[in-house]
């Protein structure tokens, strides 16, 4: 209860949930706003939003409903961002404990992996993976919480470090605690926070990421996302230019909703905060 009252504390943490919470209500309702498929055609291209009470956002290239596509976008969006962060957190909170926690070679060895996958940009190693493994849904996914993990290792091992020499820790190893219990019960819960925060940041940045290749046409063509009517809007970028806004909008109130929430979160959660 302390955790949620410190929370709504901040306004921008509670604008962020507000927005969050609009984001998911749109990805759960769109089945019954949008009964029918959203990539299908619904009139004639290119209505203005706002011109026709039909297509309130108006229509793209094809004559399909942007707003449908929106609402649709929003489950994609969510889909990516929430599964990829999952990946990368899980890989880099292994990685990090381990390396943090053990130090010596251990350290070296997965440091070093650690910086081999950080030599190449992001972008540009999942473009690879992309192309080697296909641009399913599943595929894309996976991709982008395997190319996003190397950030929440480092920022865990660099918690470890810094917490495994401490007093709550020692008297463990004195009590005689294994390894896993003091990594998984005293350090690990105390290192959560900052990776609690970078997590929204890892989510934001995946959004980002399947939309810049839905933009590129690398993505699945199959399924209504934001990045690919942003695609669809480039063509018309000057004289319909609200194909590609609308979707941009949405996927900016997105991540800043993502990224308030984290930061309250690390408010709420971090114990070295408790006691101001």
């Amino acid at each position: 209860m302390d955790a949620v009252k410190r929370y709504f504390r901040s306004p921008a943490a509670v604008l962020g949930l507000v927005l969050l919470l609009i984001v998911v209500g749109m990805a759960i309702s769109a089945g019954y706003f949008y009964p029918r498929d959203p990539l299908a055609l619904a009139g004639r291209p290119l209505i203005w939003p706002f011109a026709n009470p039909r297509f309130l956002l108006g229509t793209d290239n094809s004559g399909r409903d942007i707003a449908a596509q929106v609402f649709y976008g929003a489950r994609i969006s969510l889909l990516i961002g929430g599964v990829a962060t999952l990946i990368a957190v899980t890989i880099g909170i292994l990685v990090g404990a381990l390396a943090g926690y053990y130090g010596g070679w251990i350290d070296n060895i997965l440091m070093r992996i650690t910086e081999a996958f950080q030599t190449l940009p992001n972008f540009v190693l999942l473009l690879v993976l992309v192309a080697v493994f296909g641009s399913t849904l599943a595929t894309v996914t996976i991709a982008v919480g395997i190319v996003s993990w190397p950030a929440p290792a480092r920022l865990t091992r660099a918690e470890f470090l810094s917490l495994r020499s401490r007093e709550f820790v020692q008297a463990g190893r004195t009590l005689g605690m294994r390894d896993t219990q003091l990594i998984l019960r005293e350090i690990l819960p105390n290192a959560l926070p900052p990776v609690i925060v970078y997590a929204g940041v890892v989510m934001a940045v995946a959004i980002l990421l399947e939309s810049a290749l839905a933009f590129l046409r690398l993505s699945d063509a199959n399924v209504a996302s934001w990045g690919n009517l942003i695609g669809l809007g480039r063509d018309v970028l000057r004289v319909q230019w609200y194909v590609s806004a609308i979707p941009g909008v949405a996927i900016l109130i997105t991540v800043l909703a993502v990224s308030l929430v984290g930061q309250g979160l690390n408010d709420a959660l971090n114990p070295r905060l408790k006691q101001r």
